[in-house]
């Protein structure tokens, strides 16, 4: 070998192990990344059933999604969903989104590819929807599972102004069923939060109806006297109620209460009430804010009224539910859910318009 030639010779070999060495490093680094993924929590959600779909390293049996634009693999140690080739992919992290096409490849390839790098702490939402597929990667993920579940019957009262006060029948017996129902679920740290009842789709149950008399009895004559109408005085809005309102040109104003209280409000809102208590539907002896149910307690949907709004509400009927607390959640939309103490109260109540004045 010419003497000349040595040093682009060692030059040549430096390179080429140069090179080679880092191959190995991201070969390294590459497969370091896919056992970590591995090990991540996955949540799928909008699945064909719309049944929300639970992966974590300890599952034994892999979901069957080829009807989906995504499929699940598992390696050693967990598994990875991959992706079809040119699906739209929304992903979201750190407050920020950021929307490609996909190649065929792994959520984990992909995120990988976006420089996204979660904490050990961070969860991914995988949410399939007709056209495209959105990556959520966060520490807390809320969805909305539908399940198929026994349902007990409910009884419902109806007043019956030709029956006397006292008096009650049966009309309809009840029977058990099935229902379709949505729960709110949260997740946070890779373990679930919280599971709160939403809403009932639809029932194969059969309420039991029974009536209850309103109808007074007629006043004895000593009583006449006094009521010459013949109406014994029994009316009047629960809980005091609200002797005036007065209402500013942005939406704001005044509430005086007949006890003399004054109450500022920032606006109003007209919804829709329900009622809930606690051994009823999946709920609890605690809120979503962690606090003990009580009345005053009410459930919202949190992207409409912010939990720790104070709130004065009046439903229809002229029901005063009165001051309350949005320390709840397990609605959703414009709707809201009031804490009763027993079950007869929710009965009664039903499903009510009603307006809610946010206090400041």
């Amino acid at each position: 070998m010419n003497t000349d030639q040595r040093p682009s010779l060692l030059y040549s070999l430096c390179r080429r192990g140069g090179m080679l060495l880092f191959c190995l490093l991201v070969a390294t680094v590459t497969g370091l990344s896919a056992t970590g993924w591995a090990d991540s929590l996955f949540l799928i959600t909008g699945t064909e059933d719309e049944a929300a779909i639970i992966l974590d390293p300890q599952q034994k049996e892999a979901p069957d999604l080829s009807s989906q634009m995504v499929y699940v693999s598992n390696g050693s140690r967990g598994y990875d969903i991959t992706l079809q080739e040119d699906t739209t992919v929304t992903v979201r992290h750190e407050g920020s989104a950021v929307t490609v096409q996909s190649h065929k490849e792994s959520v984990s390839s992909l995120l990988g590819r976006l420089h996204i790098y979660p904490s050990p702490l961070e969860m991914i939402g995988v949410k399939l929807s007709e056209n495209s597929v959105e990556v959520n990667v966060a520490s807390e993920l809320t969805y909305y599972d539908y399940v198929t579940e026994t349902a007990p019957f409910s009884t419902q009262r109806v007043a019956n102004p030709d029956m006397l006060e006292g008096e009650e029948k049966v009309v309809q017996e009840g029977a058990d069923g099935v229902r379709s129902s949505v729960y709110e679920v949260v997740w946070s740290n890779g373990a679930q939060l919280s599971r709160q009842f939403v809403e009932e789709l639809d029932t194969t149950a059969v309420d039991k109806i029974v009536e209850y008399g309103t109808a007074k009895p007629k006043p004895k004559p000593s009583e006449a006297k006094q009521d010459p109408d013949g109406i014994l005085a029994e009316h009047g809005e629960t809980g005091g109620g609200i002797a005036n309102v007065s209402e500013n040109a942005d939406g704001s104003g005044t509430l005086t209460l007949k006890d003399g209280t004054v109450l500022n409000y920032s606006g109003v809102r007209s919804m829709t009430a329900t009622a809930y208590t606690t051994g009823h539907g999946g709920v609890g002896t605690r809120t979503a804010s962690g606090t003990a149910v009580h009345v005053g307690s009410v459930a919202v949907d949190k992207s409409v009224i912010p939990l720790g709004t104070r709130m004065y509400i009046v439903a229809g009927g002229n029901v005063v539910y009165g001051l309350a607390v949005a320390e709840d959640t397990g609605v959703k939309g414009s709707k809201i859910d009031l804490y009763y103490d027993t079950y007869e109260e929710c009965i009664q109540f039903g499903r009510r318009s009603c307006t809610v004045y946010i206090l400041e």
